[in-house]
């Protein structure tokens, strides 16, 4: 089995996209201890947001998108 020092450096040798994969598979088997009715408010929203893109009622953008967007807000 790997060190956990081993362990990191590789994972820091990883490409970006990977690393970011990998960290949010180390934070879900974390969240253990989620208060389902938090759980199910975010579902919830989910689903509504989801409901409102087919429908139309309003637009999405991509990520870059809203990202220059919150740029350009805190400059």
């Amino acid at each position: 089995m790997l060190s956990i020092e081993r362990l990191l450096e590789e994972a820091l040798s990883l490409p970006g996209e990977s690393r970011a994969l990998l960290a949010e598979k180390l934070v879900e088997s974390l969240e253990f201890d989620a208060d389902p009715r938090v759980q199910a408010a975010w579902i919830n929203e989910a689903k509504q947001r989801r409901d409102e893109i087919q429908k139309g009622t309003v637009l999405s953008i991509s990520g870059d998108e809203a990202l220059a967007h919150v740029r350009r807000l805190l400059e």
